[in-house]
């Protein structure tokens, strides 16, 4: 009788989504998946309504964007796209209590997920290099175009597919979270083998530690510059001032947008890491899913933040608006009150003679 010497691969050794059997059944509770459909839901139709409002505003002063602006547009797009053809996979699954699109579901949801979010680092990366080549290198304002800005576009979309689709040709895979609802980059394939831990260290460097290092360089490089001449741009004419007002302005909404998304998902890329390189057993799957929840809502802020900021530098610009028709108004009364003085002296001098 042959005997069969190849023996199971032991069960630490087991990728963890197999490890129970049903890799698509949710771990987590009835009530505990209810709740982040409801949540989910939400932040959805918030993100959906919210970035296509951003968009169908930007339409309408297509023509009159500015190369920084061209970008906040392709990140609305990132974030309505993680929306519309994310979101509902998930919410679905949480609802019916497991992930119910099998294996081609979970691979187009993990491409599409990691696709839009990579689009959205990476339009942010490069909005911050675009703010501080602007603030600190004035010449660079003169030669940048509209056409610039869609060529840099074209790049953006083609890094992002080029990382996003090589699970999808062998280097890598995508594969069901922890809690089962929702999938994403298969992490743990970083302990299975050499070749994973080189992808996944990779991904990590070019898709999450470089952009970030670039964008917190740029930001640092922005605000000492903006600090040192400020007092330099108030004795500036009018028409420079308004230009530098316009251009902090762009500077806060993009510092904001990539505050939030780095709070949003930096919670979620530590317990990435550590289900990469560490024990993913040690992470209960409970807590695991807050950094999950929290990274998609990272959608939903950015319009909030384009309307805030909006709306003060509308105030501002009315503020200043006012002023300006208070002065003009004056120099108008004194010119008024100057010319009937000098005609009453006229008239004086006149009668005199």
């Amino acid at each position: 009788m042959a005997l069969n010497h190849t023996a199971p691969p032991p069960e630490e050794r087991r990728p963890p989504y197999l490890r129970d059997g049903d890799p698509f059944a949710s771990k987590l509770s009835w009530e505990a998946d209810l709740v982040a459909g409801f949540y989910l839901t939400i932040i959805g139709i918030l993100s959906t309504f919210g970035n296509g409002y951003v968009l169908y505003m930007s339409s309408r002063r297509k023509k009159k964007l500015r190369p920084a602006e061209i970008m906040t547009v392709n990140l609305a797009i990132c974030d309505l796209g993680i929306s519309v053809v994310g979101k509902p996979f998930t919410i679905i699954s949480c609802f019916c209590h497991r992930w119910v699109f099998g294996w081609i579901g979970c691979r187009w949801y993990g491409w599409a997920g990691f696709f839009f979010g990579c689009g959205s680092l990476i339009t942010m990366t490069a909005v911050s290099l675009d703010r501080y080549l602007k603030i600190c290198y004035l010449s660079y304002g003169i030669w940048l175009k509209r056409k610039h800005a869609y060529i840099c576009l074209a790049v953006i979309w083609a890094y992002a597919a080029f990382w996003t689709t090589m699970p999808l040709v062998g280097l890598g895979d995508y594969a069901p979270e922890p809690f089962g609802t929702s999938c994403t980059l298969d992490w743990w394939l970083a302990q299975a083998s050499v070749g994973g831990q080189i992808f996944i260290l990779n991904i990590l460097f070019f898709c999450l530690v470089l952009p970030t290092a670039v964008i917190v360089f740029s930001y640092v490089k922005i605000i000492a510059k903006v600090k040192s001449s400020s007092k330099e741009v108030a004795h500036f004419d009018s028409r420079i001032h308004s230009s530098h007002v316009l251009e902090v302005k762009l500077t806060k909404v993009a510092m904001l947008i990539c505050a939030g998304f780095l709070i949003a998902w930096i919670p979620y890329a530590v317990v990435s890491v550590w289900s990469a390189f560490g024990r993913p057993d040690s992470i209960p799957i409970q807590l695991s899913v807050v950094p999950t929840l929290l990274a998609k809502s990272a959608a939903m802020y950015n319009p909030i933040i384009y309307q805030v900021i909006d709306y003060k530098f509308a105030c501002c610009q009315t503020g200043g608006l006012k002023a300006t028709k208070k002065k003009s108004l004056e120099d108008f009364r004194l010119h008024t009150v100057t010319t009937v003085r000098k005609s009453s002296a006229v008239l004086e001098i006149h009668q005199e003679v």
